[in-house]
């Protein structure tokens, strides 16, 4: 069965502990890590104290490569996704998803494909390098990634699959998915409409193949991880937050047969 997680970064601008706690009540199989500005997501052994007292396995650790993490353990990139994959390696966790550099990261994009293929090589973890999306300013789009959004234009073993970024980037998700074939390694499952931002909907409730993508997974035998990634930032209770992202559950099992 093709194992259904949660990323930390849907309970924002609650913490990581929130994450464990929602995923285990709710019945995820484990929890996508994003180290970012919340104390834990960056606190290894306390996250795997979290994990252990939860029951609920770390599937991914999400590198700081966000603009606003940025200095998370180090200002060096290259320092801070060595240590997303020690991360990783201590807790258990198979994949490190990692955004493509930045324009301005010059040294750092010029080994940056050497520097994903080492780390696979010497550690046993899927670097699994993310699509993007550009920023748009009406009919001006704009990326700020070298050397573009989308990684299959350099070539890495391994990918991550972002539905909001897709929607964002106005690209065809099923084509992205078909380049990136058995490369495929890890799937942000959420929802957009086309809006020139990040809009991480839960799936189902904008324009992207959701359940496409989730029925040809189940298909094709896919071997990685489904991570629900959406924004509950608007949640006006606990209760609401809750049930968007059982909702988001519901929909991948269903879609992936295992209900």
């Amino acid at each position: 069965m093709i194992p259904v997680g949660l990323s930390t970064a849907s309970v924002w601008p609650r913490t990581a502990s929130t994450a464990f706690a929602l995923a285990g009540s709710l019945g995820y199989d484990g929890v996508e890590v994003m180290v970012w500005a919340d104390p834990l997501s960056q606190d290894v052994p306390a996250l795997a104290r979290q994990s252990r007292r939860s029951g609920v396995p770390v599937l991914a650790v999400h590198a700081p490569c966000l603009l606003v993490t940025q200095r998370i353990w180090s200002p060096d990139p290259v320092v801070r996704l060595r240590r997303a994959v020690e991360a990783a390696q201590d807790l258990g966790a198979p994949t490190v998803v990692v955004h493509p550099p930045f324009r301005w990261q010059r040294g750092y994009a010029e080994g940056f494909a050497d520097l994903v293929s080492g780390l696979e090589e010497t550690s046993g973890i899927a670097v699994a390098v993310e699509n993007m999306f550009p920023v748009r300013r009406g009919a001006v789009a704009v990326s700020a990634f070298r050397p573009s959004i989308d990684p299959t234009d350099v070539g890495h073993r391994h990918y991550t699959l972002d539905l909001s970024h897709t929607s964002a980037a106005h690209v065809d998700a099923m084509a992205l998915a078909a380049r990136m074939g058995s490369g495929l390694r890890h799937v942000h499952l959420a929802d957009g409409t086309g809006l020139p931002k990040d809009e991480h909907l839960v799936p189902g409730r904008g324009d992207q193949p959701c359940a496409r993508l989730c029925r040809h997974l189940a298909e094709t035998g896919f071997t990685g991880q489904v991570v629900v990634e959406i924004s509950t930032r608007r949640a006006r209770t606990s209760r609401q937050r809750a049930d968007d992202i059982g909702a988001a559950l519901r929909f991948a099992r269903s879609h992936l047969g295992r209900e």
